[in-house]
């Protein structure tokens, strides 16, 4: 596929790097930033190209007469959409996605359209990202919640605990405890190392374990891997900007929540817009503020602001000072990988957390959605079966049958309007939406080929 990406900003290069690292792509970065360029094609086999990103001649002299997909993520909403127009206009690209960050762009769907803007899909950074936050709220025991199957199945990931009635014993154990509940474990990892899941498999103290289940059934698998946490009401936010008060607007109805923006005009404003919320004016680096402000009596600090070593440093303080939980957006993958074992409990990357909204439309077949995983290494994915026997090389067989590639884990199945956990002797059916898990990304090209649709079928 040939792929042109215009930004080499944080989601730029990350997407750059993780497509350059899979087979069958050619892609090119267009910046303005020539030290930028140059670092990432040093580090990447991809092409470059120093120029305006929503100029024609830039956009013709990266291929874009002949590019399978334009990705618009310059730091400049207006310049994204004025790229879409230009490729669509002139060279008639057949797909466009462009980084939308203003709200009130995002808020009238009408104006992405090829008659208007042509946009065909709108990415927005802060609306994953706080998606994403409100899930980890809900489920304060999760080191990450994934929705698939429009919200009905959900893949978990949690540290399993002593003290978990599971923990110590073999998976296959779990119906003696949950025979109404079915589940299936999807990925073990131990120490880093992951561990393919059986039924005599035994859950260790420390396991990170992902597993699927029905959202309604969710909560209480997560209670046969570690003691249940009781659930968050009180919340403190650094940083009013727009994931932050886009969270603060969200959860306010439901929570007890107190915002510190630095800026006093953000502050000022942000007290204006939001009903319930507490916003004050201040440094959330400060120990004597978040004193005054009963930090030890808040359930989540969350520490929201563009600055990655102000999230690091006011996150551990706040841990330091009695918060129960502290979680912060980290931008440099560096950093996640250097705190995470820390006294930090959840490192947010928003980029790895964007990518998998990308990817869903960079995959090939009927992929229906996509979540980036442990820094990128693994993935879940969502995939339409398609075909019958006789063209297909999933539909109409068992689970057990099928040649999966190495560690990778088919979930659940979802088909009208009924979610099926997935066992050696489920059959898959066409239509059906598969869930699966990657231990190693490298494999998904080998998924979509096994799922792929053979001529007799047209």
């Amino acid at each position: 596929m040939k792929i042109i990406i215009l930004g080499s900003g944080q989601v730029g290069s990350s997407v750059a790097t993780h497509l350059a690292a899979e087979a069958n792509n050619s892609i090119t970065v267009v910046d303005t930033n020539a030290v930028a360029l140059r670092d990432l094609q040093e580090r990447l086999d991809i092409r470059t190209l120093c120029g305006v990103a929503s100029h024609p001649d830039v956009l013709k002299d990266a291929g874009a007469e002949d590019a399978d997909m334009l990705l618009a993520v310059t730091n400049s909403d207006e310049s994204n959409m004025v790229a879409c127009q230009v490729a669509w206009t002139l060279f008639h690209t057949p797909t466009k996605i462009a980084r939308i960050r203003a709200t009130g762009y995002q808020q009238h769907a009408a104006l992405f359209d090829n008659a208007a803007i042509p946009v065909d899909v709108v990415i927005s950074p802060e609306t994953l990202v706080k998606d994403y936050i409100a899930r980890l709220i809900e489920y304060p025991e999760a080191l990450q919640v994934l929705d698939f199957a429009e919200g009905r199945v959900r893949l978990v990931g949690i540290r399993a605990h002593h003290g978990g009635p599971l923990v110590g014993r073999p998976i296959r154990t779990l119906r003696e405890h949950m025979p109404t509940v079915d589940m299936r474990v999807a990925a073990i990892f131990r120490r880093d190392s992951p561990i393919h899941p059986e039924g005599e498999t035994i859950i260790e103290d420390g396991d990170e374990v992902f597993f699927v289940a029905t959202r309604e059934h969710s909560r209480a698998v997560m209670g046969e891997l570690r003691r249940l946490d009781r659930p968050y009401r009180r919340l403190m936010i650094a940083g009013g900007g727009n994931i932050g008060r886009a969270l603060a607007r969200t959860l306010e109805e439901s929570y007890q929540i107190k915002v510190i923006e630095h800026n006093p005009l953000n502050a000022r404003r942000l007290a204006e817009e939001l009903d319930h919320t507490v916003v004050l004016n201040g440094d959330a680096t400060d120990a004597e503020l978040l004193a005054e402000e009963n930090i030890e009596d808040m359930d989540v600090f969350l520490a929201l602001t563009n600055d990655d070593e102000d999230n690091i440093l006011s996150s551990m303080l706040a841990k330091r000072l009695g918060a129960r939980k502290v979680m912060c957006i980290v931008n440099r993958a560096a950093y996640v990988d250097l705190i995470q074992s820390g006294p930090i409990d959840i490192a947010l990357s928003p980029h790895q957390i964007t990518i998998g909204a990308l990817l869903t439309h960079l995959r090939r077949g009927d992929v229906v959605a996509v979540h980036s995983l442990r820094h990128g290494a693994a993935e879940a994915i969502e995939i339409v079966a398609r075909g019958d026997e006789k063209t297909s090389k999933v539909v109409g067989r068992p689970i057990s049958k099928l040649d999966l590639p190495p560690g990778t884990t088919i979930g659940a199945l979802a088909r009208e309007g009924e979610v099926v956990i997935a066992h050696g002797d489920t059959v898959i059916r066409t239509g059906d939406h598969v869930i699966l898990f990657l231990t190693d990304k490298r494999r998904v090209r080998d998924i979509e080929q096994l799922f792929a649709v053979g001529f007799a079928f047209f």
